[in-house]
């Protein structure tokens, strides 16, 4: 039996002419799969799961709940991603701007994390991220494929890394900063490197420490 992280969705996410959202597919590091999105901020958080550490499957689209007893009358729903964790934990998630949820949503959103939990499942229903945050990680992202790991460099960068590391202090102690930054920048993604995302923009002067998957 299929589990819900490896279904296809529930209902075709196409792209057309003059539609006021965005769609595509990203693909998955995590998992080596394309995954669909809908909207800039669903390819975010899809960015954001596949980045997570503790996550091993992701699923767009991945079923329909009916709800025929809601108070503002029935409607089916369909939940944005499902994610599973690597403790077999499942995480169903909800993308929408804070200030585009109106009472109806609020009432299918409390229905749906009702569902979630009657089986044993985390709901979130999520909206906007953090602007650098979401910088940062776009920027890694462009080096999320293994073809921008370089073994001999990567064994030079965790070498030379020490306790006021810097990037480009880093990248310029490994050997050529142009041909040594990829795999640098991979690193980063992966977690064999560690950097503050959160509060400012990375740059040759960020610092830099080893990260839980490097040991």
């Amino acid at each position: 039996m299929l589990r819900f992280e490896d279904y296809a969705p529930v209902r075709s996410m196409n792209a057309r002419r003059r539609q006021r959202n965005f769609s595509g597919l990203w693909w998955c590091a995590s998992t080596g799969r394309l995954v669909g999105y809908e909207s800039w901020l669903e390819r975010d958080h899809l960015m954001c799961l596949d980045f997570a550490a503790d996550v091993t499957g992701i699923a767009a689209q991945p079923f329909r709940l009916d709800f025929p007893d809601l108070p503002g009358g029935p409607c089916r729903h369909v939940p944005d991603y499902f994610a599973r964790l690597s403790n077999g934990a499942a995480v169903v998630i909800d993308v929408r701007p804070d200030a585009r949820i109106g009472g109806r949503d609020r009432e299918v959103f409390s229905a749906t994390e009702s569902a979630c939990a009657s089986v044993g499942w985390v709901y979130r229903r999520v909206g906007e991220l953090p602007k650098v945050y979401t910088a940062n990680l776009r920027w890694l992202a462009g080096y999320r494929h293994p073809r921008c790991l370089n073994a001999v460099h990567a064994a030079a960068l965790l070498e030379a890394l020490g306790s006021g590391s810097t990037i480009g202090a880093l990248a310029a102690g490994a050997g050529d900063p142009v041909a040594v930054l990829p795999t640098l920048y991979h690193l980063l993604w992966t977690g064999a490197l560690r950097a503050g995302l959160q509060g400012t923009a990375l740059s040759p002067g960020t610092r830099i420490g080893p990260g839980a998957a490097g040991g």
